[in-house]
């Protein structure tokens, strides 16, 4: 780890700190003369700012590197639950006043992912119809598979194969795994029979998705009126059924102010599991809709199928609790160009 990676991630977990207590914080600091030298170079670059002047100049994140500075997944979840310092409840701020203003997608990730877009569109070019319906029933097969197994369903992609394609179930399984499993089916259908459907988001069309991925699974259909807990968290959701929505609303908002669609997707991914708007199912929201936006875009779907459930599901705990999406982005572009690589 570099320093200045060190020094933005003693100021993320101690903001208005002086240059003193930063060199005392960082094991292996450099001189006081290069410790300004860094800190100079934060505050130009646009990762750090400066509260004060002279001697007694404190120095925190810009919103910019809070939401975007590495943080590695296995330190900080060395800590235990109880351990780790958090922002235990939901962030009024975040998708009103810091997104919109927040660079998602450095210019090299941006074109890193503008290239794979570009090869996909090549791809799919020379395909017939039926041909580029096979490569996404293909894809929708292992999305569907990897979107129920990190919700703890225990179907192979295998068993998940069969059951999809020629409706036999697994032995040994619940009914309930091969209803969830069917049901991401029925939305990646009905996604792909209007595919325009998610050109514009909107919180009836995100209840309308989720209403699709927990039919006959005992799940309330409508945004929540109740408390919800996380497990593995001490984050708590919002609790207010009209708080909820208006987050929902405001989600869409910035959602369709953007015009980058990478930058639309991955925020419909992280924003869906941080509102927590339903009682279940809102990861599996997440993904759908998220692809959603992506197919009515004419972009390459994603369908998770290499991401380890495990860093899926502490990369979206890390952006609970301290609103950081270095993680859960990486995933992201992997995941995007493994879908362009292995499907089209």
């Amino acid at each position: 780890m570099t320093i200045d990676i060190e020094i933005l991630q003693f100021l993320h977990y101690h903001p208005l700190s002086t240059r003193a207590e930063i060199t005392r914080g960082i094991a292996g600091a450099p001189s006081d003369s290069t410790m300004k030298r860094l800190l100079s170079a934060a505050v130009k670059n646009g990762n750090v700012e400066s509260v004060g002047r002279g001697p007694v100049t404190k120095y925190r994140l810009t919103a910019q590197a809070h939401l975007t500075m590495p943080l590695d997944l296995d330190t900080y979840f060395d800590r235990d639950i109880d351990e780790r310092e958090v922002q235990e409840s939901f962030n009024f701020d975040l998708i009103r006043d810091i997104l919109p203003g927040v660079r998602l997608f450095t210019e090299e990730e941006t074109s890193m992912l503008a290239d794979a877009q570009k090869l996909f569109r090549q791809s799919i070019s020379d395909m017939t119809e039926q041909e580029y319906r096979k490569e996404m029933e293909r894809l929708g097969v292992d999305l569907s598979w990897k979107s129920s197994q990190i919700e703890g369903n225990t179907y192979s992609l295998l068993e998940t194969e069969r059951l999809l394609m020629e409706k036999q179930t697994a032995s040994g399984k619940t009914k309930e795994e091969a209803i969830m499993l069917l049901n991401h089916k029925d939305a990646l259908d009905f996604i792909l029979d209007v595919p325009d459907y998610l050109a514009e988001l909107s919180v009836h069309r995100i209840e309308d998705i989720h209403s699709i991925l927990v039919k006959d699974l005992g799940v309330d259909r409508n945004i929540r009126h109740r408390r919800v807990g996380i497990i593995g968290t001490n984050y708590r959701p919002l609790d207010n059924e009209f708080q909820i929505r208006e987050a929902l609303e405001d989600t869409c908002n910035l959602v369709n102010s953007k015009e980058n669609v990478f930058e639309k997707t991955f925020l419909v991914l992280l924003l869906l599991s941080y509102i927590q708007a339903f009682t279940d199912g809102n990861k599996r929201t997440a993904r759908i809709t998220s692809n959603a936006i992506l197919i009515a875009n004419g972009y390459c779907p994603i369908s998770f199928r290499t991401v380890d459930s495990m860093d899926y599901k502490k990369a979206m705990l890390m952006f609970y609790e301290q609103n950081n999406i270095s993680a859960f982005k990486k995933i992201f572009i992997d995941q995007f160009l493994f879908a362009v690589k292995t499907y089209f």
